[in-house]
Order: C-alpha cells, then structure tokens, then sequence
C-alpha cells in the first residue's frame, strides 16, 4: 500500500509481442481470459508535455485483484513505452494506481514534485491517465488511472469474468 497512491491495481507490462505475451500468460501462468484491443484510440495523448500520436495495442486480464495490462506500441511516437524499449528492455514497466477522483490525486502529484512523462484520455474526461516520471529502476513508473467512468465498469467487468474462468475463450478482441 502506497501512503501517497493507495493500493497498486495493475502491474502494466511493455512487450515487443503482444500476442505471445498473451499466450505465455495462458499457458504458463494460467492467467486470462484476455480482453485485446488491437487498435487503442486514445483522445489525446503527450510526451513530455508535447502531443504524440503513439499507436498501441494493449490486453488486459486479472489475477486476483491485480490486473494485468501488456502493451504493444505500433510505431515509434514518442512515448514512455517507446524509451522502455529503447533502453532495451521489455517487461513490467509501470504500476497503476486507481481513482476516482482523478484530478485531485493528479494535483497531490504534482504538488509532491512528481512530474508527467506521459498522459493522455481514452473514451471521454473520465478516461484520463498519466505516467509520472519515477522510474529509479526497471518496472517503478507509477501511472495514476481515472475509473470514475466507463473504464472503471470494464475494470470490473474484466475483473468479475476472470474469477470464473474456466480456460476457454482466452482472448477476446474488444472493438
């Protein structure tokens, strides 16, 4: 439990192949079903304080409470993801923590010292995100994720569907 962020509710993880990240997470760690979206539209997304127009994939699936995200990008935007990969490394990137009352923890961030890296939208003013610039060692960004919205619905659909999984279906595409 982070005193600043409260609970760590997904552990987002950066690969080069998204589809055999999946697979690997199946049948070696018996993870899943995962909810794939091959072509993410975000609404707005910076780097660095400058717009960028990175194209992603991302899957999503839980194991238990934690949810899991792999993240592909599809060109070479700048991006935090883009300097993971560049950096040569792929692997846990990122550690998300939820709100409900986004803006209020994005200005205690902020307040704090902490500065963006990266942030963006996805579905409207509740689907904001934002990537602070923490990273001291591989895996330590933190992400703070708005799920006052639709996204927090799916967040908990995903969540309730995993509990019950018996195996099939593994990957489900959302559009």
């Amino acid at each position: 439990m982070s005193r600043i962020f409260g609970k760590v509710c997904q552990n987002g993880y950066v690969v080069r192949d998204i589809e055999a990240a999946m697979q690997h997470w199946i049948t070696v760690m018996g993870v899943g079903p995962w909810f794939y979206i091959e072509d993410v539209k975000t609404d707005w997304f910076t780097h660095r304080g400058k717009p960028s127009d990175v194209k992603m994939s991302i899957a999503l699936a839980n194991s238990g409470d934690l949810q899991i995200e792999l993240i592909q990008q599809r060109n070479d935007a700048p991006s935090m993801y883009r300097e993971f990969l560049d950096a040569g490394r792929e692997g846990l990137q990122h550690m998300s923590y939820w709100t409900e009352d986004y803006q209020s923890l994005y200005d205690s961030a902020l307040k704090r010292g902490y500065t963006v890296g990266h942030e963006g939208q996805i579905g409207g003013e509740k689907g904001r995100f934002a990537y602070f610039d923490t990273e001291a060692h591989p895996g330590t960004v933190i992400e703070i994720s708005d799920i006052s919205g639709a996204k927090g619905r799916t967040f908990a659909h995903i969540a309730k569907v995993a509990r019950d999984w018996d195996g099939s279906d593994p990957v489900r595409k959302i559009r």
